[in-house]
């Protein structure tokens, strides 16, 4: 996923982001219609929404190699299920990706399910209510958008800022948010969601001067097992997809671990490597590789390193 940035619809400038003539190096973009939007501009804001969508349809879709699209659209609201699915059947949202699912519950599942019938639209689930602290409801929510929705979901968002609400907190602007409770959230999640197969994003790091510690908390995110960040403002997404890039050190152990010919067990850069237990990080290696390349840093190590990384 890389940086997730958010958008509120109400923006003239989205058709640029979504084309990639502003913020090129973007992988995947929200539309906001919920929290981004006053009360009072929803309706402009979906008029605006309609009208990206009409610029895309003209321009004869989306670019092969633009962001993903997501749209955000909650059901706090009682008229808000009603307009999820009204908006899940438009015909121009062949163009969007899919939803953001704000606040999902076991219990507000079955509205969603509803809500975004359509198929082909995938779903990010965001995880940010008070259930969320409870291991057992997050196994028995895995366990269900297995059950009902489990091709449909590109990846589960940890909504951090939510869930340090819930417990009348917010970040310290001097420290990580594995300095807070989210120390015992975060690792909960990657395990229970993860163990059931689910890729999970990181929260949104809400301060824009302290670059460092966003790179710290990216380095504990990737340590989680997080494919992914929210991003709140456009400098933070070069921080974010630098950080995701992997070393030549891991790329190359990773091709090793994946050989065929790999014997059970085996020592490479003074360290165990065991294929049968490996295996799913040397893959995950890979599929970072292929998306984030390799640490500009590596690059410059050496010829013969930046060879034997980039070999098949």
């Amino acid at each position: 996923m890389g940086a997730t940035l958010y958008m509120p619809a109400t923006r003239g400038d989205i058709l640029d982001v979504v084309f990639g003539t502003k913020i090129s190096e973007l992988r995947s973009l929200v539309v906001c219609l919920e929290d981004a939007v006053a009360a009072i501009d929803v309706e402009s804001a979906l008029a605006n929404l309609r009208a990206l969508l009409m610029d895309v349809e003209a321009r004869g879709g989306r670019p092969e190699h633009g962001p993903l699209l997501f749209v955000l659209r909650g059901i706090r609201r009682p008229r808000d299920a009603a307009m999820a699915a009204v908006l899940s059947d438009w015909p121009l949202m062949k163009h969007v990706d899919g939803f953001v699912v704000p606040k999902l519950t076991l219990k507000s599942l079955q509205s969603w399910e509803y809500a975004v019938s359509n198929p082909d639209l995938c779903l990010m689930p965001t995880l940010e209510t008070v259930d969320v602290f409870d291991p057992g409801a997050m196994v028995e929510l895995g366990q269900a958008l297995k059950a009902n929705l489990n091709q449909r979901i590109i990846t589960l968002r940890i909504g951090g800022n939510d869930l340090m609400g819930c417990l009348g907190l917010r970040r310290n602007p001097a420290t990580t948010l594995y300095n807070t409770p989210m120390n015992y959230v975060i690792p909960m999640l990657a395990g229970i969601m993860g163990a059931q197969g689910f890729a999970l994003t990181a929260p949104v790091f809400e301060q824009l001067a302290t670059p460092h510690l966003l790179k710290e908390e990216l380095e504990l995110d990737i340590a989680h097992g997080l494919v992914g960040k929210t991003a709140i403002h456009p400098s933070q997404i070069s921080v974010i997809h630098d950080t995701l890039r992997v070393s030549v050190a891991d790329l190359n152990c990773a091709k090793f671990i994946l050989n065929d010919v790999a014997p059970a067990v085996f020592k490479h850069n003074d360290a165990m490597c065991e294929p049968a237990t490996h295996y799913k990080w040397a893959v995950n290696i890979l599929e970072r590789a292929k998306w984030h390349g390799v640490k500009a840093a590596d690059l410059g190590s050496g010829e013969h390193s930046v060879r034997l990384a980039e070999a098949n």
